[in-house]
Parts: C-alpha cells; sequence; structure tokens
C-alpha cells in the first residue's frame, strides 16, 4: 500500500504529459535535468541570435551604405518584429500545435532564415561592396536584389524566433511542478538562471564573433551562429526523452472574447449576491480535463456577468467563472505591460545610438583596435554577475526581512529597473556632453573624425545597462508567465516579448519623429551622421524625463495591481517556512 501511494506521489499533479498524452512522474522527467538541455540550448541560440542583431547597425552602415536615423530605425524595427511575433507562436501553441511542436516547427524556419542570411553576406551576386566612411556620404547603394535577399532572410528569421521564443522559456518552467513544494522553489530560481544563459551566449556573440566580423570577414562572422542556432537545436532534441509537456487548451483569445462578448450580452443583468451562484463546473470536470479552476474574485465585476445562469448553453453568453477569471487575469496584467514598454525604448539604444557613438571615439588599445559592438559584451557581463548576486545573496538577505521566498516582489524588482534607466540616461547624457566638447575642443566637429577620447568613456551607461536588466528584464519574463492563468502560459509570455517589440517600434518613432522635428526651418537638427555636429545629449536628456514619467506612471497601476491567487499551496508553504525558521534564528542569537 505504501508502495502504491509512493508511486502516485511521484506523478505530477500540474497536467504534464509525455508526448502521447500519458501521465509524467516527476523522478523521470522534468527538473533541473530536463532545464539543463532548455538552459544550454539557449546559450547556443542567443550566441546565434546576438551574433547577428549586436553588429546589425555596422553592416547596414558600411556594407548597404544606411545613414545613421535610416540604419538605427531599420535595426529597430526588424527587432521591433522578432519581439512581436512571439504573441503569433504563443498563439498556435496554446491553442492547436503545443509548445514543442510549435518550437521544433519555429527552429526550422529560423535555421533557415539564419542559412540565407549567411549566403547573402558570403555569395558575391548578393554581397554588397564595402564602405569604409560611412558618415561621407559617397558610399555605393547596395542592389534591389542585394537588399531583397538580406532583408527577406533578416525577416524569415523573425517569424522563426516567433515560435521559438515564447515557447522555450515557458517549455523550461513547465518543468517544475507548481503543486510540488521544493519544484516551486527551484522554479522561483529558474527565470534567474535563464536569463544567465541568456546573456553567457550573448557574451560570447558580442566579443567574439563582433570581433570576427569586423576584423576577419562576415561570411565567418554569420556562418559560425548559423552552425551555432544547429547545434542549439540538436541539444533541445537530445533532451526530447526528459520533457514534460502541457496540453493545448485551445484559443486563449477565443476564450477571452467569449467572455466579453457573454459579458456584453447581460449587462443589464444583476450579478447574485452569492459568488457560488455564478456558471462553473465542479472540481472533478478540471481534474479530468487537467485544467485548473479559479474561484471568483470582485475586481472587474462586470465580467463576472459572462457566468450569469440565464438557462442558456451558448458560450457566447454563458461562460465559466474560470474563463471569467483567465480574462480579467490577462487584462490586469495590461497596464503593467504599457509601463515596461519605456525601458524596453531604452533597451534599443545599446545597439543603435550606444555602438554609433563608439565609432566615433578612439577604439585603440595598443595594436588592438575594439569593435563598437563589442561594448556591449559589458552590458552582458554585468548582468551575468548582477544575476549570480542577485540570486545567490540578495535574495537570501531580503527573504529574512521581508519573509518572501523571492526576497522582493516582482513588481519592486520591475520598479528598481525602472529607476535605473532613468538613472542611465542620465549618465549617457552627461557623458555625451563630454563628447562632444571634446569634439568643440579639438576641432573635428564639421569633419566627423575620430573624437581622441576612449571608448571606455561610455562603459558607465553599458554596465548601468546590465544591472538594469538583471532587474527589469528577469522580473518582466517571469512576472509575465507567472501571473498568466495555467492554460494561457505562452500568451503570458508573450507580453514580455511585446513590450520589446513595442520598444524598439516606439524607438523608431521617436528616433525619426525628434530628427525630423529637430531639423525643421534650417536647423541642423539633434540625430545626424556625424554625431559631431548632433546633440544626442538632448535626446538622452530627453529619454531621462519620459523614464520619470514612466516610472510615476508605474508606481500608480502597481499600486492597484491584484497578484493572482497560486494554483497550489507550494508558495504558501514556502513563506511559512521562512516565518518559522526566524524566530529559531533570533533564539539563538545572545545578542
Amino acid at each position: 500500500m505504501a508502495v502504491e501511494q509512493g508511486l502516485a506521489d511521484d506523478y505530477t499533479q500540474d497536467g504534464t504529459v509525455d508526448l502521447k498524452g500519458n501521465p509524467v512522474r516527476r523522478s523521470q522527467r522534468g527538473g533541473w535535468r530536463a532545464c539543463s538541455f532548455v538552459v544550454v540550448y539557449e546559450v547556443f541560440e542567443r550566441m546565434a541570435f546576438y551574433g547577428i542583431s549586436s553588429n546589425l547597425l555596422i553592416y547596414l552602415t558600411t556594407r548597404l551604405g544606411q545613414g545613421t536615423v535610416t540604419a538605427s530605425n531599420n535595426v529597430t524595427n526588424w527587432v521591433g518584429a522578432v519581439w512581436m511575433t512571439p504573441i503569433l507562436g504563443a498563439y498556435v501553441a496554446d491553442a492547436y500545435l503545443g509548445r514543442f511542436w510549435t518550437f521544433i516547427i519555429a527552429s526550422i524556419i529560423y535555421l533557415s532564415g539564419m542559412s540565407l542570411l549567411t549566403m547573402a553576406v558570403s555569395l558575391p551576386t548578393l554581397r554588397p561592396p564595402s564602405c569604409d566612411q560611412p558618415n561621407s556620404g559617397h558610399c555605393q547603394k547596395a542592389s534591389t536584389l542585394q537588399l531583397a535577399v538580406y532583408f527577406g532572410a533578416l525577416y524569415i528569421l523573425a517569424v522563426g524566433t516567433g515560435g521559438t521564443k515564447p515557447n522555450i522559456s515557458t517549455i523550461g518552467a513547465d518543468q517544475f511542478d507548481d503543486f510540488h513544494p521544493k519544484e516551486k522553489k527551484q522554479k522561483l530560481s529558474f527565470f534567474n538562471w535563464w536569463m544567465f544563459s541568456i546573456f553567457f551566449g550573448t557574451l560570447f556573440a558580442n566579443i567574439i564573433l563582433v570581433y570576427i566580423q569586423d576584423n576577419i570577414g562576415w561570411t565567418l562572422g554569420y556562418g559560425l551562429p548559423t552552425i551555432g542556432l544547429a547545434v542549439s537545436i540538436g541539444i533541445f532534441f537530445v533532451g526530447i526523452p526528459f520533457y514534460r509537456h502541457k496540453v493545448p487548451a485551445g484559443s486563449p483569445f477565443t476564450r477571452m472574447a467569449k467572455v466579453i462578448v457573454a459579458a456584453i450580452n447581460n449587462r443589464k443583468l444583476p450579478l447574485p449576491r452569492d459568488a457560488k451562484e455564478l456558471y462553473e463546473w465542479n472540481f472533478e470536470e478540471y481534474t479530468k480535463k487537467k485544467k485548473f479552476r479559479m474561484e471568483a474574485t470582485p475586481t472587474l465585476s462586470l465580467l463576472n456577468k459572462a457566468s450569469i445562469q440565464t438557462g442558456s448553453t451558448d458560450p457566447w453568453r454563458l461562460c465559466t467563472v474560470t474563463e471569467v477569471e483567465e480574462t480579467k487575469q490577462m487584462i490586469r496584467m495590461i497596464p503593467i505591460l504599457f509601463a515596461t514598454f519605456v525601458p524596453s525604448i531604452m533597451l534599443a539604444q545599446v545597439n543603435t545610438l550606444f555602438i554609433k557613438q563608439g565609432t566615433t571615439l578612439d577604439r585603440k588599445v595598443g595594436n588592438f583596435k575594439i569593435p563598437p559592438a563589442s561594448l556591449s559584451a559589458f552590458v552582458t557581463a554585468t548582468l551575468l554577475v548582477s544575476v549570480v548576486i542577485y540570486d545567490r545573496f540578495f535574495v537570501k538577505i531580503m527573504r529574512k526581512i521581508t519573509k518572501n521566498p523571492r526576497g522582493i516582489t516582482l513588481l519592486q524588482r520591475m520598479g528598481t529597473g525602472i529607476v535605473l534607466h532613468t538613472l542611465i540616461m542620465v549618465v549617457s547624457c552627461l557623458v555625451e556632453r563630454r563628447r562632444l566638447a571634446a569634439a568643440r575642443e579639438h576641432g573635428v566637429v564639421e569633419s566627423g573624425r575620430e573624437v581622441p577620447l576612449s571608448i571606455f568613456i561610455l562603459l558607465p551607461q553599458f554596465i548601468l545597462m546590465g544591472v538594469a536588466d538583471a532587474f527589469m528584464e528577469v522580473s518582466k519574463i517571469e512576472f509575465f508567465y507567472d501571473q498568466a492563468p495555467e492554460s494561457m502560459k505562452s500568451l503570458g509570455t508573450s507580453y514580455s516579448t511585446t513590450a520589446i517589440g513595442t520598444g524598439n517600434f516606439l524607438s523608431s518613432f521617436l528616433l525619426a519623429t525628434v530628427s525630423d522635428i529637430t531639423s525643421r526651418n534650417g536647423r541642423k537638427g539633434w540625430i545626424l551622421n556625424n554625431l559631431n555636429a548632433s546633440h544626442l545629449d538632448y535626446y538622452y536628456a530627453f529619454f531621462a524625463i519620459l523614464n520619470c514619467l514612466n516610472f510615476i506612471f508605474f508606481l500608480f497601476v502597481s499600486r492597484y495591481y491584484v497578484y493572482k491567487a497560486e494554483v497550489s499551496d507550494s508558495i504558501k508553504l514556502l513563506s511559512e517556512e521562512l516565518k518559522e525558521k526566524a524566530p529559531s534564528k533570533e533564539s539563538n542569537n545572545p545578542y
């Protein structure tokens, strides 16, 4: 009998199955063993992605002969597409194919795009001529064919990442059972180490691949990321026998639409005093369907009218309480999503204007010349160190103070990141003022020649961006995954990618708009191809003000945010465990 009970306890309780739909045992699948393949995959995949994106601005200006504003906007528009397509990938995963098969198909598309991109920089007919002085305005333009193939490959790659980005992190988080306290605790650390793996791969790309592209050649510089992506997909395949999978729960958009339509149809009906009178399935029905039941909440009460029993069985007029609560939860996160747009605009500057600044400065260290895009490695390195310090030290210290298993709440962590982004823009403004003063002092304003200042004066803004990412980017992906309903995790994760995508599109809009407005009536404008004659300091000061306004907005929306109720008691048990430990330690303290 004890053996049977032990066997039953070994099966996961969160509805995960194997690829054939059979229940899985936690001793055989999932946990850190399965996650190791996902994490290593991400190291190689990030190396591949950032091997292209980190130095994209340099390729567009030196090979395709594009100006500062045009090239910067092409970078941010493409990055925006990369981070917006996950909405489609999440929808397909949650509604039809599941995370695993959506990921597999998208990986093939992704690899196809990378392969075509490598051909575009390698074959003589597709490779445009080099431009050694992109600021001169005398570079030969790329042909229509060369532009079509290169940008076509970029956007094929973007479609592929749309299916991999929202699903690979979700697949990793799915390897931990929320109903098992030990696994729940491990899950709290998962996103820290997930981001660690992302930026470990990014560090390699920013140091090694960027150097190869600038000093050896674009063929090898693009060929290695393509091989890296193929290796990452192979690593993921090796881990297939160990993965747990979630069953597709149907279209989340359709379910949410039904709730909204039903609530509108029933808007004139009074809500019952007892929430138990609202329409809901019993627990056995949810267990049979491997779904999670949610209790009614008073917030957004208008939507509760979708569950008023009127005798109709039409799903567009009657929804379960759980369907209503799922819809509410996705709506509750939208104001927080809006608050993450501005930090994503700041993030977009790293691979555009920050790097463009680097091209104007002295890059020599002895006989070695630093590629401007390599400065992004300092963002990565700082983030890697910050994540380790945060997970191993900061969280442990804060747990003792707050009795929160996470140390501080996800929104507190996010708010800290927003404050740091404000500081970054203030520092960037001051550094740019110093660079412009040096340009005037040495008479290189009109010529656009190199300013005799070390490129390392830009380090503070890159390093601070790494610290900000450790707070903002990690908490953002964990927040939207954690707070999304169980049947909409991929869609919830796509909120975090949507923030980055929207931030990049907004960056393109702001750069074009500011450039246009400030150059009217015969004025030079703030952002020119010749940065020595520009006023990026004004632009960065504008961003600092924008961040301050966004922080006020964030404080307002976070104050009224209601966290989703946990589907299990695991987090509660962990909190109680921390509270129980505190008195015992105090009693042993003689002071």
